[in-house]
């Protein structure tokens, strides 16, 4: 009886440990007792997020949630889902938020709730160095894509102002999974131009000097505003990501992190 005993106990312990190890989900925790998010991210948008060599998912948007994470002393988890399945993730729970350089748009807002703003950014167009397209023009140079063909990043604000000026049945416009990839369609002569994020433009115009490109401002397109997505009525976690935010914006950490001095 007694070593019956003996073995059910160790038993019992040896299905403790094995708990202990398992991984976290939603509301679990982390060594150390914090709770754990799971962010959901396309990481091929450099500055905001790419992977190193290491495979590891770096870039502004891992850096200003990690200081947010520090500051409200809870854990985050990353995973490279893509860019659509990160809506889709964050609507079904799979993924507690959305980190992707996300612009909020009226449109997101119906089905998300976002974060205040924590970077601006802006559209624009990037052709070849050689390309007829011009901002020395009378015509703007968004209204001299009116017939061209279009490269974007598929369901983002670029894809959106392509078919605002083509209309959204339009047979010239060409959407991709990532930005780069848009991009190389332009240099690889399917298309005329490729519209996006200017800091991501920018950023890959930086890592690919050899390739000769031109980046045409419009003034025309908007400022946009990336947010933190999260499920609609997550107000808990939507709280504590402001609440962080604002911290690391007064404490100087948003600072150290962008370069952007918020006062």
């Amino acid at each position: 009886m007694k070593k019956r005993l003996s073995m059910l106990v160790m038993v019992v312990a040896a299905f403790m440990l094995v708990l202990a190890g398992c991984g976290t989900k939603e509301g679990g925790s982390a060594d150390g007792g914090k709770k754990v998010y799971k962010v959901g991210t396309e990481a091929t948008f450099a500055p905001f997020e790419s992977v190193d060599a290491s495979g590891k998912i770096v870039g502004i948007d891992v850096d200003i949630l990690q200081a947010i994470a520090d500051e409200m002393d809870f854990a985050v988890e990353w995973e490279n889902i893509g860019w659509e399945p990160v809506f889709q993730a964050v609507k079904n729970g799979e993924k507690d938020l959305g980190a992707s350089g996300i612009t909020i748009t009226e449109d997101r807002q119906q089905e998300f709730d976002f974060t205040d703003p924590y970077y601006n950014s802006q559209l624009v167009i990037v052709v070849k160095e050689d390309s007829p397209i011009t901002e020395d023009s009378q015509i703007t140079p968004l209204e001299q894509l009116k017939d061209k063909k279009i490269s974007v990043q598929i369901n983002a604000t670029g894809h959106v102002a392509a078919q605002k000026l083509q209309g959204e049945k339009s047979t010239n416009i060409f959407a991709y999974e990532t930005q780069p990839i848009a991009i190389q369609e332009m240099l690889n002569g399917n298309v005329d131009a490729t519209i996006g994020d200017n800091a991501v433009v920018y950023e890959y115009i930086k890592a690919h000097p050899d390739q000769k490109l031109k980046v045409i401002e419009d003034k025309t397109f908007e400022i946009e505003h990336y947010g933190f997505m999260v499920k609609k009525g997550n107000k808990e976690l939507l709280d504590l990501l402001n609440e962080g935010l604002k911290k690391i914006k007064e404490n100087g950490k948003y600072k150290e992190i962008t370069g952007i001095d918020i006062k």
